[in-house]
């Protein structure tokens, strides 16, 4: 049968960037291949088919979209667009800080690339560290990116 909004899947999958870069996936042969376990410190248990109700919102629109019509079995390789998946990058969601204040904020000293998880719920990244302030993007680090995905049906509920 046909998938529709409201049933139950379970589908494997592996997302890339436009250029091919893999930068997840339910499969932990696959994670292994592209550095992912090593890079994320992850090893084979963190990698499972992933599970969810169609439209109910677990996942990001274009993968839910793209599923409707889908049969248990199916593959599919899926372009989904920033505005289906993660937004736009805003640059509003870029914030400076004074390095003092941050530090104070944080207890730790800024450095690139450090995570940071604010007292609002938000979390971002420390993107550029300056004399007179540090730069903290809270933005989803997959924000404004088109994603690839390829993707495998194995069961409708």
């Amino acid at each position: 049968m046909a998938i529709e909004q409201g049933d139950g899947v379970t589908i494997e999958y592996v997302g890339r960037f436009e250029d091919g870069t893999v930068f997840d996936t339910s499969r932990a042969d696959v994670a292994n291949r592209h550095g992912l376990q090593e890079a994320q410190g992850t090893d084979d248990a963190d990698y499972a088919a992933l599970s969810f109700t169609v439209g109910a919102g677990e996942i990001i629109e274009g993968i839910d979209e793209a599923l409707v019509g889908m049969r248990e079995g199916e593959e599919a390789t899926i372009r989904v667009p920033p505005e289906k998946a993660y937004g736009d990058h805003d640059p509003q969601r870029v914030r400076e800080y004074d390095p003092e204040t941050f530090e104070a904020m944080v207890g730790k000293a800024p450095e690139p690339g450090l995570h940071v998880h604010a007292e609002n719920g938000l979390h971002g990244d420390v993107t550029a560290v300056r004399d007179d302030a540090v730069e903290v993007d809270f933005n989803h680090e997959l924000a404004g990116r088109t994603l690839v995905f390829d993707i495998e049906v194995l069961e409708v509920r």
